[in-house]
């Protein structure tokens, strides 16, 4: 039985990430190569990166930042969405992309994602996000509002 593991990452990326980076570079991908920078040069502009794994094998990875456009409110941006050619259509970019969600609830209510393509395009979609024009993003999400509990 195959086991699909998500893990926030620590410090730093996961050991095996250079096997992910070539894939994505091979395929013409260049944000893998990004995140390895960004995280080298400021880990801390990341609110979340989750990996996830198929029996044991880094097979995707995500973050979440702010929003690097001004925003008021605040917002945040899905980036670095990447799963490896051999593991796609396996539901490990709807997890990982689930888990940031969940990880700016509460804390945000509105994340944003900027599609690079129309296949990217057609996912965001299906992950409820609606399209937007004239913004550097091309889509976004509104979270529910988790306000205060209501008791008896």
């Amino acid at each position: 039985m195959t086991m699909i593991f998500l893990e926030r990452t620590a410090d730093t990326l996961p050991a095996d990430f250079p096997d992910l980076q070539a894939d994505a570079t091979a395929g013409g991908h260049g944000h893998m190569t990004r995140l390895a920078a960004e995280c080298s040069q400021n880990r801390a502009m990341f609110h979340a990166i989750f990996a996830c794994r198929w029996d044991g094998r880094l097979a995707g990875i995500g973050a979440i930042t702010d929003e690097p456009t001004p925003t008021s409110p605040p917002m945040w941006r899905m980036r670095r969405l990447y799963v490896h050619r051999h593991y796609r259509r396996r539901g490990i970019a709807q997890a990982i992309a689930n888990a940031l969600l969940q990880e700016a609830a509460g804390k945000v209510s509105v994340v944003t994602v900027h599609a690079g393509n129309d296949g990217a395009a057609r996912f965001w979609e299906a992950m409820g996000f609606g399209t937007v024009e004239g913004r550097p993003w091309s889509h976004h999400a509104h979270l529910p509002s988790l306000g205060p509990a209501v008791g008896r």
